[in-house]
């Protein structure tokens, strides 16, 4: 067992975030936190329907909610973060700041700690896609260039930092937050089994689908390719479609309504309820970054619907296959479907890549020791 993480006085350690799957990998690191929390939204991706939900369902504290961020250009979004989150830091100093990830939120929050010459905690430091097209892969590596505590995933995360020149003195590899989100999360059989009948399938006997990145959603050519696979597998077994609000709109700026029609649209699903359903889909098709880690702990097969990947542990483990859109998803999809039963059960018993579910106590500890150190570091000298 590890340490309990050291008292911190309260709201002296500020994270930030922007965007939904941020929510759910900082929650057991703020619920341990407790009282030094200071919990600040960007807006990046708010609304009540969807971060106002996860807040509730992740029992995390109501956050700072910053203003006009919403659906702007990147640029805007970073620099009305960034000027907001100066004023927080003036009149709130913090003992350190947390970001998660590669978003603009997580960039501004690196921006504005390194201003104000604060300690900063970057969680899921090190990944790489390599793939300069990404706006991420560019803030993932400022972010692990200004932070002063790096949490890697993965010794494969750590070993690109120190490609990098990062000094090894700021890594540690603590595993990845997402391993405890769903251990915690994911709901109990009898009510994995009452929401699969309310959705009218069967375990093992259907499709799930989530699309939602930029590269895959803002091409109409891209948009149609992925569409045209799923409604041919959904002549072959049930495919739920969870339609994000902003993949919803360019499906009708397409015109591509009509490819829906054969599958299962889902609203904007909770954390809980995704992740029931993502544990008894036979396989499951998405674009998302975290949910190539989550399917390495439900033991469930996943397609990736991308040009480029910066967690290839999910590949390199047997869990995921990366395919461009057109109509390698449907043959990777009929190849995994094809191992059955057997393919299942060997998937659920492999460890999954990311860690053992103690990520967010070592970042906690972390954090204990390290805004600790500064604070006695700044209290007046004896008389």
């Amino acid at each position: 067992m590890h340490p309990a993480p050291a008292p911190l006085p309260p709201r002296s350690v500020a994270v930030v975030l922007g965007t939904r799957p941020e929510l759910v990998k900082v929650a057991h690191l703020v619920r341990l936190l407790g009282p030094a929390a200071h919990l600040i939204h960007t807006g990046q991706h708010y609304d009540t329907a969807l971060s106002g939900q996860f807040l509730t369902e992740l029992g995390l504290p109501e956050p700072t909610l910053l203003q006009g961020i919403g659906g702007k250009p990147r640029a805007v979004q970073i620099s009305a973060a960034l000027a907001q989150l100066d004023e927080l830091f003036t009149a709130e100093p913090p003992l350190a700041v947390v970001v998660q990830g590669d978003t603009n939120a997580a960039l501004a929050g690196a921006l504005a700690a390194n201003a104000r010459s604060v300690p900063l905690v970057h969680v899921e430091a090190g990944l790489r896609s390599h793939d300069r097209a990404m706006p991420e892969e560019h803030n993932r590596i400022v972010i692990d260039q200004l932070a002063d505590v790096l949490c890697a995933a993965t010794d494969d995360n750590r070993e690109l930092l120190r490609a990098e020149s990062v000094p090894a003195g700021r890594i540690t590899v603590t595993g990845n937050t997402v391993v405890e989100a769903v251990q915690e999360h994911l709901p109990a059989a009898d009510e994995r089994a009452a929401l699969l009948a309310a959705h009218g399938v069967t375990a093992d006997r259907y499709l799930l689908a989530t699309a939602h990145r930029p590269e895959n959603t803002d091409d109409p050519a891209a948009l149609r390719a992925i569409l045209t696979e799923l409604a041919a597998l959904a002549a072959d077994l049930p495919v739920l479609f969870a339609v994000h609000p902003r993949t919803r709109a360019r499906v009708e700026a397409a015109g591509l309504g009509d490819l829906l029609a054969p599958l299962t649209e889902l609203p904007p699903l909770g954390y809980r309820a995704f992740l029931a359903l993502a544990r008894h889909a036979a396989v499951i098709v998405s674009d998302s970054g975290g949910i190539q880690e989550e399917t390495t702990v439900l033991g469930r097969p996943l397609v990736v619907v991308r040009r480029s990947t910066e967690r290839p542990e999910a590949m390199a483990a047997g869990f995921a296959d990366l395919v461009a859109p057109g109509r390698e998803i449907g043959r990777a999809v009929r190849r995994r479907l094809a191992a059955g039963q057997a393919g299942l059960r060997e998937l659920a018993e492999r460890p999954s890549p990311f860690g053992d579910g103690l990520a967010s106590q070592r970042i906690a500890v972390l954090l204990g020791a390290m805004a600790s150190g500064r604070e006695e570091r700044e209290l007046p000298a004896a008389a």
